[in-house]
């Protein structure tokens, strides 16, 4: 497929560019040059904010004297100058704008929600096609071998296609083997999915799903999601960052299908060191796919054979109901009192009764309300939390 080919994804693509909410085009130009510079990622990149009070062009213009005083190392520094010499701010901005391609950043309201609490999350995101509310919310990963077997296409099929009927947003990387069975029967069944790339949203790959890739983004199902700028390459050490997205962007990752040397198993201990679930379909124990996902589950994964497992150790087998009780119940004091006594530790109720100054029944018929509408979540034992 030629470069030229392999870029009308994101010319056809039927969505807008769009301004970010927070800052003006002069500040994004700049955001979007530092994701340019090799060696300059989420925390030199918060140093630089904190240093210069969030004025990123004074980041980008300053000398050396000043970027030593930020935190930078020389070493850092004289690569960022050599760098620097060869980007234009205002040109990329320009590039995106053609291409119809989003950018978000760690100051918008639309970065996703998930992403932005686990560590090394990217200051810039790129994205062409549609996201949702829902996408910020309810999200699984689905991972798994690139040489799946007919049991990992009928698993991976089975449970993405339970999943969307749960109003789940299917997460995965784009790869040949599970990844693509995920996207394409999200789409298929009507629900939604977003493909987290290890490349610039202007070089699709692999080659091979260009249509898979340009579906997503002009059915308005999903989109193509990806901290690389435009012109980097799918290169081997991109995977590992792409995977941290996918478990990032993820309530928790399903891992359907994999031999025990697998990049679904990164994307697992990614998730796992971010916090969240994951979960793994058994195989059978002669079969090469079934040895790292058995390992997985040795080692703590959630054992899952139907959807309810995942569902309900999520506490999101109710998003239907969440939806229509968010659109006919608004919330009131009694909610806004409780939400600023609840953390994400559990709160047992007559904590919240005695801290409140509400009535037992008050407080009981609140937290029943806020469970319906996804606001908490009971652990059991009369124990509340907010919900994620």
């Amino acid at each position: 497929m030629s470069k030229q080919k392999r870029r009308m994804v994101v010319f056809d693509a039927a969505a807008r560019y769009y301004q970010s909410g927070t800052l003006s085009l002069d500040e994004l130009q700049y955001w979007i040059a530092f994701s340019r510079v090799f060696g300059i990622g989420p925390v030199r990149f918060k140093k630089l904010l904190d240093f210069f009070e969030e004025d990123v062009a004074a980041a980008w213009q300053a000398d050396s004297k000043a970027l030593t005083e930020a935190g930078l190392d020389q070493k850092t520094i004289e690569s960022f100058f050599k760098q620097r010499a060869t980007i234009t701010p205002e040109h990329e901005l320009e590039r995106l704008e053609k291409l119809r391609i989003h950018v978000i950043t760690w100051k918008d309201d639309t970065y996703p929600p998930l992403l932005r609490k686990i560590e090394y999350a990217p200051p810039v995101l790129y994205v062409c096609g549609t996201l949702t509310e829902d996408d910020r919310r309810y999200t699984l990963g689905i991972v798994g071998t690139r040489k799946m077997s007919t049991y990992g296409r009928q698993v991976t099929e089975h449970f993405t296609q339970e999943l969307v009927k749960g109003k789940v947003t299917i997460v995965s990387g784009l790869a040949l083997g599970i990844d693509t069975v995920a996207h394409t029967t999200a789409l298929d069944a009507g629900g939604r999915t977003i493909a987290v790339m290890a490349s610039g949203l202007d070089i699709i790959y692999p080659p091979t799903n260009y249509n898979l890739a340009r579906r997503i983004v002009e059915s308005g199902q999903g989109a193509l999601l990806t901290a690389f700028p435009l012109g980097v390459r799918p290169e081997a050490g991109n995977f590992p960052a792409r995977n941290h997205i996918i478990s990032g962007l993820s309530l928790g990752i399903l891992v359907t299908e994999a031999p025990p040397r697998s990049g679904a198993l990164i994307t697992a201990n990614s998730a796992l060191s971010q916090g969240r679930e994951v979960f793994a379909v058994p195989g059978g124990i002669f079969s090469p796919g079934g040895a790292g996902v058995n390992k997985l589950i040795q080692d703590g994964a959630h054992p899952v054979t139907n959807v309810s497992d995942i569902l309900s150790s999520l506490n999101i087998y109710m998003i239907p109901q969440y939806s229509e009780a968010q659109a006919v119940l608004p919330e009131n004091a009694e909610e806004h009192t409780l939400l600023a006594l609840l953390g994400y530790e559990a709160r047992h109720i007559d904590d919240l009764i005695n801290e409140s100054g509400l009535a037992a029944d008050v407080v009981s018929a609140a937290l029943t309300i806020m469970e319906l509408k996804g606001m908490v979540r009971q652990l059991g034992g009369m124990q509340y939390v907010l919900a994620r």
